[in-house]
């Protein structure tokens, strides 16, 4: 959704922005080249990888991009390390990349079989091996139903503990496999449709895998990306000058549940209880909402990358 991200970042010639999931660097290029011809860019990413990929191509803006390799829920400190005050807008697009999906040896998706791994940053010990392989069955249960919503959350994680009485589970495809037949004899055979049966307005829609939920589960808990989304958008937040805006993608609803919670209590302000007649609490508004409802990728754009199917966009401006 990059013209959404330019169109509501309002991109203007000398200012300094960040963007905080760098990936592969689109958005970043074409902010740089929104804000030439002195505009800086601070990209920030906790993949080594990722880095390296968008910083062969935002090489020719020489000096105007700053590489970080980090957790955006640090800017604050990267920030202050690089000598910034405040910024004029920030652009967040979560979740797992393109790149890593594409990439067999991170172990992110089970398209491809590979180890178990699902580190955004290499450097970190904690791998979705260890998770599978070291938590209780009531700890996968209790990840797989609060991160990943999944419905047969108790079935999934006895049948891995179970198969893990046989020797560890390695692999993509085993625990992928592990999940479809778990999953499958919680449905049946004769079993109500999923959701990918039938979309809004009788349209069809793509059923998705079994082991879709189970995997974004892993990855959630591995990154710890719920906390680190948190505590990003409020320093994020906090970061922008008067009339900085803040723009987000998320891909899921517990992402997206908490972006739109954040930006509400910052527009709303005032949090005494609706019984108190007058405001006690002296909190002002700090956010104006750009976005009054989740604005959702054009069918072009999904014709032409189907990942931004997903999509959701929210957007607000400092006060």
């Amino acid at each position: 959704m990059t013209r959404e991200v330019l169109e509501y970042l309002d991109c203007r010639p000398g200012g300094t922005y960040v963007d905080g999931t760098l990936g592969g660097g689109g958005h970043a290029r074409e902010i740089l080249e929104a804000t030439g011809p002195d505009g800086r860019l601070v990209g920030i990413d906790r993949d080594g990888d990722a880095l390296k990929e968008a910083g062969a191509l935002l090489e020719p803006y020489g000096k105007r991009a700053l590489l970080v390799r980090e957790d955006f829920r640090e800017i604050k400190r990267v920030l202050a390390d690089l000598g910034i005050g405040t910024v004029d807008g920030m652009v967040l697009d979560l979740g797992v990349s393109s790149y890593q999906l594409e990439s067999p040896e991170r172990g992110f998706s089970f398209r491809h079989d590979a180890r178990l791994d699902m580190r955004m940053d290499t450097r970190q010990e904690l791998s979705a091996y260890d998770l599978v392989n070291g938590l209780s069955a009531e700890d996968l249960e209790r990840i797989f139903r609060d991160y990943g919503e999944e419905r047969a959350a108790r079935r999934i994680a006895r049948a891995i503990e179970k198969k893990r009485g046989e020797g560890p589970i390695t692999t993509t495809d085993e625990l992928a496999g592990i999940v479809a037949g778990a999953a499958w004899r919680a449905g049946g055979k004769g079993g109500k449709r999923g959701r990918g049966a039938r979309g809004r307005g009788g349209a069809a829609k793509r059923k998705i895998h079994p082991a879709t939920r189970v995997f974004q589960a892993l990855r959630i808990a591995v990154n710890d990306e719920l906390e680190s989304l948190k505590a990003g958008l409020t320093d994020g937040i906090e970061a922008l000058g008067s009339g900085g805006r803040m723009v987000v993608i998320s891909f899921h609803s517990l992402e997206d549940r908490i972006v739109k919670n954040c930006f509400r209590d910052l527009w709303r302000g005032c949090v005494c209880p609706p019984e108190v007649p007058v405001c006690v609490c002296g909190k002002e508004p700090s956010l104006r909402l750009l976005t009054k409802r989740v604005v959702f990728p054009s069918d072009a754009e999904v014709e032409r990358n189907p990942r931004a199917r997903s999509a959701r966009f929210r957007a607000a401006e400092k006060i």
